[in-house]
């Protein structure tokens, strides 16, 4: 990360619900240009963790900052306009509007933005997404894997400068998961900084430059995919030991 401008850090941050500690203490950097894996074994703490990082859970304990500025009690639309975007487990499209028109819901949302000018992006970012298609079909017409492409695509039109993706290849027949795979590359190579969370480990380390690894709500991991791979930590924690 050296030399690297830092867009989102997590200090000591603890979740509790009731009495399960979700994540216990827990730091975290997203530096720009990262391409990081978030992995772990179910109920690792990995979408709690993502939800504090992005605004969508208040910490019990510790604090996020985005670009060094803290971020205790902001909701998640704060995030966005500072360049924090994220996609869910779940879609979270519109279901009965348009391709087009999901698109144009969070572009028309950014302060300045003209109607001529968002239409032009939306459409640049559905032929990226080769999603041109089928834009006058409403969202929930839409396969698995092309509601997860138009959720990257809404994440887009924010023009954020990091983009947490959680579970992006779930469910996504393997043809749309290669095409998904290719696009965040290609993001990535244009100076798109991404925190991808999945359990298709395969997926996971095709693309990612950096990985962290969860367990018991605790970072136990943090590095280069080959050498976190072969870490005893790592390979305890997915042997259930």
């Amino acid at each position: 990360m050296s030399g690297r401008a830092e867009l989102v850090r997590g200090v000591g941050l603890v979740k509790r619900f009731g009495g399960i500690v979700a994540n216990d203490a827990v730091d975290f950097v997203v530096a720009e240009g990262d391409l990081l894996g978030l992995i772990g074994p179910n109920g690792s703490g990995k979408t709690t963790l993502i939800n504090m990082l992005t605004g969508h859970l208040e910490p019990d304990g510790g604090d996020v900052l985005v670009r060094g500025q803290r971020m205790s009690g902001r909701p998640p639309n704060v995030y966005a306009a500072m360049g924090v975007a994220r996609t869910f487990q779940q879609t979270q499209l519109f279901g009965r509007m348009t391709v087009l028109e999901n698109m144009l819901v969070p572009g028309l949302a950014r302060s300045h933005s003209t109607w001529d000018e968002v239409a032009r992006r939306a459409r640049r970012y559905l032929d990226f997404l080769s999603l041109s298609d089928v834009e006058q079909l409403p969202a929930k017409n839409l396969s698995g894997g092309q509601q997860k492409l138009l959720e990257l695509g809404r994440c887009l039109m924010l023009e954020p400068a990091v983009l947490f993706l959680d579970e992006p290849f779930a469910g996504v027949h393997p043809r749309l998961r290669d095409k998904l795979l290719d696009r965040i590359r290609e993001l990535h190579q244009g100076g798109r900084t991404f925190v991808v969370v999945d359990h298709d480990m395969e997926s996971i380390l095709r693309i990612s430059r950096r990985l962290v690894v969860m367990a018991r709500g605790s970072k136990i991991a943090d590095g280069e995919p080959d050498a976190v791979r072969a870490d005893q930590a790592v390979l305890a924690a997915y042997a259930g030991l």
